[in-house]
């Protein structure tokens, strides 16, 4: 039975749409107050309570005009929504304990990316590609939102994320815990594809105009690039991320 808090607390967020709500549902450690959703949805929500030994009792029927006054403007929430705690917090020590036996390992690091669509989708990404976690600045990144959890289709209950103070400092913890610091910068001379794909791999992303800062860029052991023609001169953050999270998990 999951544990009910007020709405109003500051350890709570609203996550919105199909796949966001059924997976909150589903995450034991999600703490659930309160379920809203359309009548037509109503079978599809009992049934994962029940599954998910959540109670039905903090399942409320309401109409789609009354959810949409609960959220954002334009917010694409289908028909339901659930107010519940945010994702459990992770260290960059549990992610290196975690990790620390294993020989082949990838981490993505994002350099202030401050859109929610890129990073939900990177987030997507990074679980589709068996990334092991994924490390954002504590500023300057977007917070937990039901944006956030939506562009990431479900996906941001199975990645364990880490927000840190200082991104340079945490790239040397993880290179001192045995991982390769990647930069992906569109200036270097040598190619994603030559990366040893059987070691532990920090990867670095930087923000959508500006790349990645010097002095996080400074800490990198290596700079690499995405092959690709000449008549394009970037890509967007998430694509970018995506391809690349392919290639090293080939």
């Amino acid at each position: 039975m999951n544990n009910k808090k007020t709405e109003n607390n500051s350890n709570n967020i609203i996550l919105y749409g199909k796949h966001a709500v059924l997976a909150a549902i589903a995450n034991p450690r999600r703490k659930i107050s309160k379920i809203v959703c359309t009548k037509e949805n109503f079978p599809l929500i009992r049934e994962a309570c029940a599954k998910n030994k959540t109670e039905e009792s903090i399942i409320r029927t309401v109409e789609r005009r009354d959810i949409d006054k609960m959220l954002q403007k334009d917010a694409v929430h289908q028909g339901m929504a659930v107010f519940c705690s945010k994702s459990e917090e992770y260290s960059l020590e549990e992610i290196c304990d975690n990790l620390q036996h294993k020989q082949k390992a990838t981490v993505m690091i994002l350099d202030q990316v401050t859109d929610p669509q890129n990073v939900g989708t990177i987030i997507r990404s990074c679980v589709a590609f068996g990334c092991d976690a994924l490390i954002m600045q504590d500023r300057n990144s977007p917070q937990e939102t039901g944006a956030v959890a939506k562009a990431a289709v479900g996906t941001m209950e199975l990645l364990p994320i880490v927000r840190v103070t200082n991104l340079s400092r945490a790239i040397e913890k993880l290179k001192d815990c045995g991982f390769w610091a990647v930069g992906m910068d569109g200036y270097a001379t040598q190619y994603v594809d030559s990366l040893d794909k059987n070691t532990k791999l920090a990867v670095v992303m930087g923000s959508e105009g500006k790349g990645m800062r010097r002095l996080v860029e400074e800490a990198c052991d290596i700079s690499v690039k995405i092959p690709m023609s000449d008549n394009v001169e970037s890509l967007n953050v998430a694509t970018a991320a995506s391809i690349v999270l392919y290639e090293l998990n080939k």
